[in-house]
């Protein structure tokens, strides 16, 4: 017994429209795909590193208070 029913004629002339519309669209979709590319890698190029911190966030010092509750032991 099959999992699915077949598809019905209108659902396979359905198909055969959007299939034949994306056929005739990749190109343009390609192409729009690798303009964004280009556009994100000049405009990662152009990112300042220097502002960014050199290593982990330090650690949060000890007998801070976090919400309600005790401070920590000091």
């Amino acid at each position: 017994m099959p999992a699915v029913a077949p598809p019905t004629p209108t659902q396979l002339a359905w198909r055969r429209r959007i299939e034949a519309a994306l056929r005739v669209a990749a190109p343009a979709l390609d192409l729009l795909l690798a303009a964004g590319d280009r556009f994100s890698r000049a405009v990662a190029r152009d990112d300042d590193l220097e502002s960014l911190p050199a290593g982990p966030p330090p650690p949060v010092a000890p007998g801070r208070r976090v919400g309600r509750g005790t401070p920590a032991a000091e």
